[in-house]
C-alpha cells in the first residue's frame, strides 16, 4: 500500500457528520493526544525503568498516522504531497545531510 492509499482507506473511518472545520480540529487535537501517548511510553522506558513496549508504541504511531491523514484531508492535501514538500524542505535545509551548523544557523523563513 502506498501513503495515498492509506489516507483513502483511513478516511473511510472518518466521522461523516463532521464538517471541514471539525475535521481539522479533530485532526490536530488527535495528533497532539496520540503524540502524548507515544512520548509517555518512551518516558516510562527512559525515566521509570519500564521495558519499551514496542508493539504498543507502533500502534500509537499508527494512530498518529491516522490523525495526520485526517488533518491533511481537512486542508485538501494528500499525504504524498505533504511528504514531498517535507523532503524538499529538508534538502534545502541540509543539502549534504544533517549538520549541527545548518541546524543552528538556519536561514530566515526556513520553517
Amino acid at each position: 500500500m502506498n501513503i495515498n492509499e492509506y489516507q483513502k482507506l483511513a478516511m473511510t473511518t472518518l466521522n461523516p457528520e463532521l464538517d471541514q472545520k471539525d475535521v481539522l480540529i479533530n485532526g490536530v487535537m488527535g495528533l497532539c493526544g496520540e503524540s502524548g501517548e507515544a512520548i509517555d511510553l518512551v518516558k516510562k522506558h527512559l525515566a521509570q525503568g519500564h521495558e519499551l513496549d514496542k508493539e504498543r508504541l507502533a500502534k500509537e504511531l499508527g494512530d498518529i498516522a491516522w490523525y495526520l491523514a485526517e488533518t491533511a484531508t481537512a486542508i485538501g492535501y494528500d499525504l504524498e504531497e505533504i511528504f514531498q514538500m517535507n523532503i524538499e524542505k529538508l534538502k534545502r535545509r541540509y543539502p549534504q545531510g544533517f549538520t549541527v551548523n545548518h541546524s543552528v544557523n538556519r536561514q530566515s523563513g526556513d520553517e
